[in-house]
């Protein structure tokens, strides 16, 4: 992992938002591919000792990602429900995210995700290859978004993103 790679996470309780800026090691179509395809996802989407598993994923506007969060013991934690709601191929895409029972009934209200894609085409040979994350989350309610910070929000998010850039070293061509 290059610890010279930009992490930044903001939270702004005044607008209910959560912003994230991440770099990877890496190029943008293999960071894209490992957040929009389900085995991917599945082996960095939890920070450890957690794990994810998708039970279905139709990654188009209008689809949906449903999944759990599941223990080392292998329960099922909690059930996850990602709508998609825009796709531009490779630089952005949006989601709702809610929690959710196993049997697919959400508990609203849920966050607004808004992800964007760039690699960095900087002259500096350090620089090239760098794709960054621009992570933006929007809570309708705020004692959602701060519930969720009290949860440890950012130490899992912060871990999980951490398990990516460890894999995106073992998937690099």
């Amino acid at each position: 992992m290059n610890s010279n790679l930009l992490f930044d996470f903001t939270v702004n309780k005044e607008n209910n938002t959560v912003n994230i800026k991440r770099e990877f090691n890496a190029d943008r179509e293999l960071v894209w591919e490992a957040w929009t395809n389900p085995e991917i996802l599945d082996q960095w989407w939890a920070p450890k000792p957690y794990s994810s598993k998708t039970k279905y994923m139709n990654f188009e506007v209008g689809g949906r990602r449903f999944y759990a969060m599941v223990s080392p013991e292998g329960e099922e934690i909690g059930w996850h429900i990602q709508d998609y709601t825009s796709i531009s191929p490779k630089t952005n895409f949006k989601f709702l995210s809610v929690f959710a029972d196993k049997d697919e009934n959400p508990h609203l209200p849920g966050s607004d995700w808004d992800l964007t894609f760039s690699e960095q085409n900087a002259c500096l040979p350090d620089r090239q290859g760098i794709t960054t994350v621009h992570i933006h989350i929007y809570n309708e309610s705020r004692e959602r978004m701060e519930k969720m910070i009290e949860m440890g929000f950012k130490e899992g998010f912060t871990m999980t993103l951490n398990e990516l850039d460890t894999l995106l070293s073992t998937l690099k061509k």
